[in-house]
C-alpha cells in the first residue's frame, strides 16, 4: 500500500496509532485559502500542510514557481507537526489528488516510503457523509525528532541533465491540453510547451464520475501505453511548477511504472532560460 487509500479504509483505521492524515489544500492566487478552508471543515485530526510554505521554497522563482524546499528544512516542518519515520501519512486535497501527491512524491524523495493519497480526497469524504472538523486542528505536537533524509536522486532530474541528454528519455507533460499546446496560460508569462515533450493531462488519470477518483492500473496502464511509454528507456513528468506532474508519476506508480522521475522546475523553470514551442 504505497500509492492510494480509500475513504472506506481511512475512516476504519481514523484513531490508528502512527496514522497522520495531511490537508493540503491550496488555492492558486490566495496565500491563505487553504489554510481557510481547513479551518471551515477538515478530516478529523488532519494537520495543515501548506504547498508554498511546507512543500516548496519560493525564495528564488527563476527555480520555477513551487521549487522544492531544502530536504533538512522540509523534515522539519514535517517533525513541528508530529510526523516522523514511523508515521503513516494520509494525504488529501479537494483537486482529485494534483496537490496532495505532490506530499506523495517528496516523502519518496527524502528516502520514506510512508505516504498514500486518499482517493476521492475531502470531496468524496464529504459526499459519503462522513464527519468533519472545524477550527484549527490538533494542538500543536511536541516536535519530534527531525526526520533525517536520505536522499533518492533516481525519482528526479534538473534542467541541466534534461538539457544535455534526451535520447531515449520520453518527456510528459501533465497540464491541460489547451495549455501543452500554448492555446492558453492563465498562470505562467509564456506559453507552450518543452519541445518533443507529449502531453497526458493529470485529468485523464481520473474516472469522469461525481467524484473523480484514480482509474484502475489496468486503465492507466493502457492510457500511459498509448503514450509509448514502453518504447522509451527513462520516463520524466513536469507540468507547470511540479506539483501536479507528481499526480502522474503517482498514476504511474499505480500502473506499475515506478522509476519515473520528475522535472523539478517544471515549465516555470524552463521558461525562465530557453525558448519555448507552441504546436503540438
Amino acid at each position: 500500500m504505497n500509492t492510494i487509500v480509500s475513504t472506506a479504509w481511512l475512516a476504519e483505521h481514523l484513531s490508528d496509532a502512527g496514522i497522520v492524515i495531511a490537508d493540503t489544500r491550496w488555492i492558486h492566487g490566495d496565500l491563505d485559502g487553504g489554510a481557510n478552508l481547513y479551518r471551515k471543515g477538515h478530516i478529523p485530526g488532519a494537520v495543515f500542510l501548506d504547498l508554498d510554505i511546507v512543500l516548496s521554497d519560493r525564495s528564488d522563482l527563476t527555480r520555477g514557481r513551487h521549487p522544492l524546499p531544502d530536504p533538512n528544512e522540509f523534515a522539519w516542518k514535517l517533525s513541528e507537526r508530529g510526523i516522523n519515520a514511523d508515521s503513516f501519512i494520509v494525504a488529501y486535497d479537494d483537486a482529485g489528488g494534483s496537490v496532495s501527491a505532490r506530499l506523495w512524491w517528496m516523502m519518496r524523495w527524502i528516502g520514506l516510503n510512508n505516504a498514500v493519497v486518499l482517493d476521492g480526497g475531502i470531496p468524496k469524504w464529504i459526499a459519503e457523509g462522513r464527519l468533519l472538523e472545524t477550527g484549527n486542528g490538533p494542538d500543536s505536537p511536541t516536535p519530534s525528532s527531525p526526520l533525517q533524509p536520505r536522499m533518492n536522486s533516481a525519482l528526479f532530474t534538473e534542467m541541466n541533465d534534461l538539457e544535455a541528454r534526451r535520447n531515449g528519455r520520453l518527456l510528459i507533460d501533465a497540464r491541460a491540453g489547451e495549455r501543452y499546446r500554448g492555446e492558453v496560460e492563465p498562470i505562467d508569462t509564456r506559453a507552450g510547451h518543452i519541445p518533443g515533450a507529449i502531453n497526458v493531462p493529470f485529468s485523464e488519470n481520473l474516472t469522469n464520475t461525481d467524484v473523480p477518483v484514480f482509474r484502475g492500473a489496468n486503465e492507466l496502464r493502457a492510457l500511459y501505453g498509448r503514450a509509448g511509454i514502453d518504447n522509451y528507456n527513462e520516463v520524466i513528468c513536469y507540468c507547470g511548477s511540479g506539483v501536479t506532474a507528481c499526480h502522474d508519476l503517482l498514476a504511474l506508480c499505480i500502473a506499475g511504472y515506478e522509476t519515473a522521475k520528475l522535472y523539478t522546475g517544471s515549465w516555470s523553470e524552463w521558461i525562465c532560460h530557453h525558448k519555448v514551442e507552441v504546436s503540438a
